[in-house]
C-alpha cells in the first residue's frame, strides 16, 4: 500500500515562521551567501570537491600566439566561379590559363576536392600535395608564396 507524503509546505501552512525561528534570522538574500559560486573560497573545505570539478583553481588551456587561421578553398569552387571572379576583375585570363590570386580572395590554402576541367595560375600561401598534382596534371601551376622549411 503505497501513503503520499505532503509536501514541507503544506505541513507548515499556518505556521508564521515556517519553524525556523525568528522571522528574521531567513530574510533576504543576504541569508544565502551571494549568486552562484560566492563565498567558495578555498577555505571552504566542505564544498572543495564540488569546486574542483568545475575547474575552479589554476589556470587552464593556452592560446598559442602563433596560431594561424587558415581559410581554405577547395577545386571545386573555383571551377564553379571563375566566371564570377573574371567579371569582378578578381581573377584573369591569359592566352588559355585562368590566373588567380587567392591571397586577394582571402584564401590562404588551396584544397583538392574537385575536378579541374580547365587551366589555372594560382598564387596562394599554402596547398595540398593532391591540389598541387591535380592541378598540374591538367596543365596548370600553383605558386606557392610561403616556403615550407624542413627543420629535421
Amino acid at each position: 500500500m503505497t501513503v503520499n507524503k505532503r509536501k514541507k509546505v503544506v505541513k507548515y501552512r499556518g505556521s508564521k515562521t515556517h519553524g525556523c525561528g525568528s522571522m528574521k534570522k531567513r530574510r533576504g538574500a543576504g541569508n544565502r551567501g551571494g549568486k552562484g559560486a560566492a563565498g567558495s573560497g578555498k577555505r571552504a573545505d566542505t564544498k572543495k570537491p564540488s569546486i574542483w570539478k568545475r575547474k575552479y583553481f589554476g589556470k587552464h588551456g593556452f592560446k598559442s600566439k602563433s596560431a594561424k587561421s587558415i581559410n581554405t578553398v577547395n577545386i571545386e569552387y573555383l571551377e564553379e566561379n571563375i566566371h564570377k571572379l573574371i567579371s569582378k576583375e578578381q581573377a584573369s585570363k591569359e592566352n588559355n590559363f585562368f590566373s588567380v590570386d587567392l591571397g586577394q580572395l582571402r584564401f590562404n590554402k588551396l584544397l583538392g576536392s574537385g575536378r579541374v576541367l580547365n587551366k589555372y595560375k594560382i598564387k596562394v600561401s599554402y596547398a595540398s600535395k593532391k591540389a598541387i598534382e591535380k592541378i598540374k596534371s591538367n596543365g596548370g601551376e600553383v605558386i606557392l608564396t610561403i616556403k615550407k622549411e624542413n627543420n629535421r
